[in-house]
C-alpha cells in the first residue's frame, strides 16, 4: 500500500476525533482505504507464510501447508 494512502488513513482518523468529525463521504473513504489496508496486511502475511519451513530435531525441513478449510 502506498504511503500516501496511509496518511490518509490517519487524517481521517485524526479528524474523527475532532468535535465536527466525519462527513458521510469521508466515513465512506475512511472505510474503504482501512479494507485495502487491511487486504494488504493478509497478503503479506500469507506470502510470509508461505515461504515458512519447519525444521525438526532430525535436520530435515518441511514447507508449511495451509489448513484445509473444512465443509459443512
Amino acid at each position: 500500500m502506498e504511503q500516501y494512502k496511509i496518511d490518509r488513513i490517519n487524517a481521517l482518523a485524526r479528524k474523527a476525533k475532532t468535535p465536527e468529525g466525519l462527513t458521510p463521504e469521508e466515513l465512506a473513504e475512511r472505510d474503504a482505504l482501512r479494507r485495502e489496508y487491511i487486504d494488504a496486511h493478509k497478503q503479506s502475511l500469507i506470502r510470509h507464510l508461505d515461504n515458512t519451513y519447519i525444521q525438526y530435531p532430525d535436520g530435515t525441513r518441511r514447507k508449511l501447508q495451509r489448513r484445509q478449510e473444512e465443509k459443512s
